[in-house]
């Protein structure tokens, strides 16, 4: 009997330590601190897996090749001008937030209200498509803005007029596409027109989530409508010239190259 009493009296204690147990990493999951998370961005940042995918192709596909799949499936040409060029060598690949300003001189502390607005609503894989109407000498961004982008994950900017602080953004990482270096300001010159419309970004017609891809070669704009076509047919274009080169040297002939995988 007293066998089987303290069988009992164990059974309890450890049903007890069980339940302890049970209540305490409750308590933990209860009381835990959620990570606020680096890359946590609202709803508005989201972007779909089927972009995901998108976007990871073109960030390894080459500017020039997406520039000639373009042309190849919607016979129109989508690169921006020699003048579009990195403030230092970098290559993204993004979903077009844009932005217009407008040339106006005024004293107004809101006037440009809108811009600032537009980046606290982009996140990770954005890329700032800003148009500076007139404004080749005008910064359309610096240092402050490009750290705003940089700490909500943004692709990079690609902006049709100037940009400043450029050590700044150098020291950051974060890659910029831009007219000039200037050091000016579009404060009190410039009011804010409109973001995720319609613009035309150095002669290049880019709507809202269109994929924008840059590297050193430059800048080229991809309709949503035809992403996948063409990185898919960008991905063959990169196989052929890259398998070229080596054909090439071993051949020591560009012709016979040229004849063998159809490519120039």
């Amino acid at each position: 009997m007293n066998r089987i009493l303290r069988v009992s009296q164990f059974g309890r204690i450890c049903g007890l330590l069980a339940f302890s147990g049970f209540l305490a990493l409750a308590s933990a999951r209860l009381t835990w601190p959620r990570s606020s998370g680096a890359n946590q961005t609202t709803d508005k940042g989201d972007v779909s897996s089927a972009d995901v995918a998108l976007l990871d192709g073109f960030r390894h596909v080459e500017a020039a090749s997406v520039s000639d799949a373009v042309e190849q499936i919607t016979g129109k040409k989508t690169y921006m001008t020699h003048r579009m060029r990195p403030v230092f060598p970098a290559k993204f690949a993004g979903l077009a937030l844009t932005v217009l300003l407008k040339k106006e001189a005024n004293h107004d502390a809101d006037a440009l209200k809108g811009m600032l607005a537009a980046i606290d609503h982009g996140g990770p894989s954005s890329v700032y498509v800003m148009v500076v109407e007139d404004g080749n000498d005008i910064a359309g961004i610096g240092g402050l803005m490009g750290t705003a982008m940089a700490a909500r994950n943004f692709s990079g900017a690609v902006i049709d007029g100037g940009v400043r602080d450029v050590s700044y953004l150098q020291k950051i990482s974060f890659p910029v596409f831009a007219l000039g270096i200037v050091p000016s300001t579009s404060v009190s010159h410039y009011r804010f027109a409109g973001s995720n419309i319609p613009v035309v970004c150095d002669g290049v017609s880019v709507s809202p989530g269109d994929f924008i891809v840059a590297d050193t070669d430059g800048v080229v704009v991809v309709p949503r409508a035809e992403a996948a076509q063409v990185l898919a047919a960008a991905k063959e274009l990169d196989y052929k010239e890259h398998s070229m080169y080596g054909t090439i040297e071993k051949l020591k002939s560009i012709e016979e190259a040229v004849a063998k995988f159809g490519r120039l």
